[in-house]
C-alpha cells in the first residue's frame, strides 16, 4: 500500500469547500505517490465545523488552530482562512515541521509574506501558494507555446479580472472590505491572480504605475459579519462602517529584462461581470486570448498562416493532449472550476518528495506581493515605482 499523509484544513467557507472537494477527489482521478487522508477540519464555531466536516468528508474537528499545527499526526496544513491569519498560521505550521498550502494573496503585507517564506525555508518544508488558475489546461498549454517561442517577442500583456458582487451600496461590510483583515481589496483578492498569471506566462514585473479607487466609502454592518453570498442581508442593518480597501485597482507594468508593456485591471465594480478573468498576450509571431468564464478554450492567432485565412482560431483545451485532461473525461467533455483545485493538490502531492517544484510556492507568493506593494505605493505617489 502507498504511504499516506494526514491533512488538516483550516477554514470551512468558500475556499474550504473547494479545497475539501479537491482532497476528496484527487485519488479517485489521479495517482499521486502518497495518498491524502482528510484528517481534520478546523474553524472557529464548533457546531458549524462539525456539520461542515460531516458534509465535506473530514474525520475530526477542532476550533484551536494552534493545537492543530502542533499535532504529531498531521503532515500537511492547508490554509483557507481570511488573509490576516495566513502569516501567523503558516509560520507556526512551518516551525512545527508541517508542509503548508496557503491561499492567495500570501499575506496582508510584503513584510508578512517575507516572514512566511523565511519560515518555510528555515524549516525545509514544502509549500504552495494557491494560484489556482495556473492549473487550467488552457493556461498550461499557452505557457508551453510561449516557452517554445511560438508567439515570438512579446509586445503586450493585457490582463483584467472583473467582478460585480459589491456594486450594490447596501451590500454589507465583510472581512474582504476591511484593510485589517484583507490587506487590500480587489488588488489583493483578484489582482493577485492576474499578476501571478503574468509572472507565470511572461516573466517578473519590474516597475508599475497605478491608480486605485473606493467607489462606496461606507457599508451597512450586519451582526455576525457577512460573506460573499450575503446579498440577502442588504437593507437589514442600521449602522454603517468604513470600507478601508480599494474597490478597483488599475496598473501599468514593465517586465524585467523585456520591452513588454503590461496593463492590469482588478475591479469588483463591473456590472455583468461575474468572474471575468482574462489575459491577452500579443507577440511578434502570434497572439493568445484566454478568459476563465470560457475556461475550456483560448483564441490563438498565428502570424504564419496564409494571408487568406488569417484570424483568431478557437482552440478547445479539452483533449488528452492538454495537461491534466487525460485524467478526466473523453475529449470535448468539459471540466470546471473545481477541477483546477484537484490539479493543484495533485501537483503538491506528486512533488512532495522533489527537490525542485513546478507549482507556485511561497516564493511566487512573495514575488506577487512585491508587485501589490509597489502598486499601492504608486497609487499614492502617482509615480512609477520599482518592484
Amino acid at each position: 500500500p502507498k504511504k499516506t499523509v494526514n491533512v488538516a484544513l483550516i477554514g470551512k467557507a468558500f475556499m474550504g469547500k473547494t479545497h475539501s472537494n479537491a482532497w476528496r477527489q484527487v485519488q479517485h482521478f489521479f495517482d499521486p505517490p502518497v495518498m491524502p487522508v482528510m484528517k481534520l477540519l478546523c474553524d472557529v464555531n464548533l457546531e458549524e465545523t462539525k456539520a461542515a466536516a460531516a458534509v465535506l468528508g473530514w474525520q475530526e474537528v477542532s476550533t484551536d488552530w494552534k493545537e492543530v499545527v502542533k499535532r504529531k499526526d498531521i503532515d500537511i496544513i492547508d490554509l483557507a482562512t481570511p488573509n490576516f491569519l495566513h502569516a501567523p498560521m503558516a509560520i507556526e505550521a512551518a516551525k512545527n515541521g508541517k508542509h503548508v498550502i496557503c491561499e492567495k494573496p500570501l499575506a496582508n503585507t510584503l513584510k508578512e509574506a517575507e516572514k512566511m517564506l523565511k519560515a518555510v525555508k528555515d524549516a525545509g518544508v514544502k509549500n504552495m501558494c494557491g494560484y489556482t488558475y495556473r492549473f487550467n489546461p488552457a493556461i498550461q498549454t499557452i505557457k508551453k507555446m510561449i516557452d517554445g517561442g511560438e508567439l515570438g517577442n512579446l509586445f503586450h500583456v493585457r490582463a483584467t479580472y472583473q467582478q460585480d458582487w459589491i456594486v450594490d451600496p447596501d451590500f454589507p461590510l465583510n472581512w474582504r472590505l476591511e484593510k485589517a483583515t484583507a490587506g487590500s481589496g480587489a488588488l489583493g483578492d483578484i489582482g493577485a491572480h492576474i499578476t501571478d498569471l503574468a509572472h507565470f506566462l511572461v516573466g517578473e514585473i519590474s516597475e508599475v504605475s497605478a491608480a486605485t479607487e473606493t467607489f462606496v466609502k461606507e457599508r451597512p454592518i450586519v451582526a455576525g459579519g457577512a460573506t460573499i453570498d450575503d446579498k440577502k442581508l442588504a437593507g437589514k442593518a442600521t449602522k454603517k462602517g468604513a470600507v478601508t480597501v480599494d474597490d478597483a485597482a488599475i496598473y501599468l507594468a514593465r517586465f524585467k529584462g523585456k520591452n513588454t508593456l503590461g496593463t492590469f485591471e482588478a475591479t469588483r465594480f463591473a456590472p455583468g461581470r461575474r468572474n471575468y478573468n482574462c489575459i491577452e498576450i500579443y507577440g511578434s509571431k502570434g497572439s493568445v486570448i484566454w478568459n476563465q468564464e470560457d475556461m475550456h478554450q483560448f483564441l490563438y492567432y498565428n502570424g504564419a498562416d496564409k494571408p487568406d485565412r488569417q484570424g483568431f482560431r478557437k482552440v478547445l483545451a479539452t483533449d488528452p493532449a492538454h495537461p491534466f485532461v487525460s485524467h478526466w473525461w473523453p475529449s470535448g467533455h468539459n471540466i470546471g472550476y473545481e477541477h483546477l483545485f484537484v490539479h493543484e493538490m495533485y501537483e503538491f502531492l506528486r512533488q512532495l518528495g522533489s527537490k525542485t517544484v513546478t507549482h507556485p510556492t511561497f516564493e511566487d507568493g512573495v514575488k506577487c506581493q512585491r508587485v501589490l506593494d509597489a502598486v499601492e505605493k504608486a497609487a499614492k505617489s502617482r509615480r512609477w515605482e520599482k518592484v
